[in-house]
């Protein structure tokens, strides 16, 4: 199998912008993801993302994205559409996915395939728990991860004992 990342990439201490952080730690509470599937909980880490992206074939990240949808609503973008969002300040980072993947293509390989799954946050404001809006959907956003892993044929499995969706 090719190397793949799944990052959660937002800042926890701003509530809904941490979804992609807790929707990662909820991904690592009820499923076992097989060997060469490396997760970073990434929240800020900015240029210091590079070093995650050595050997990587596959990203897969989780994000808070700002479409002016419905708090909780689901996204999915991929490859350029990634650079667009960015372009369009629909994600809330300092540092551009899309130039940190350039940038590390000048040293290396760049990832095959990028995508990133999303949900519309409710609030960006000093906090640490999830709005209920962002909350109720959190399963939603694990378990359209879990399918994206799948279709890529990773083997992702259930941990034993847990229930799942």
């Amino acid at each position: 199998m090719a190397p793949i990342l799944v990052m959660g990439l937002g800042n926890v201490i701003l509530r809904d912008e941490g979804v992609g952080v807790h929707a990662l730690q909820r991904l690592l509470e009820r499923y076992v993801l097989p060997e060469g599937v490396e997760v970073i909980d990434a929240g800020a880490l900015g240029l210091s993302l590079l070093a995650f992206l050595d050997g990587v074939e596959d990203v897969l990240i989780i994000d808070a994205v700002h479409t002016g949808r419905r708090s909780g609503t689901l996204v999915r973008f991929e490859g350029e559409e990634i650079a667009r969002a960015e372009a369009m300040h629909l994600l809330p980072h300092d540092v551009r996915l899309q130039e940190l993947i350039a940038l590390h293509g000048r040293e290396g390989s760049s990832p095959q395939r990028l995508v990133l799954w999303g949900m519309e946050p409710a609030v960006s404001e000093p906090g640490l728990e999830l709005t209920p809006e962002c909350e109720a959907r959190l399963d939603a956003l694990v378990d359209a991860v879990v399918q994206e892993l799948r279709s890529w044929g990773v083997d992702v499995r259930p941990l034993q004992g847990r229930p799942t969706r």
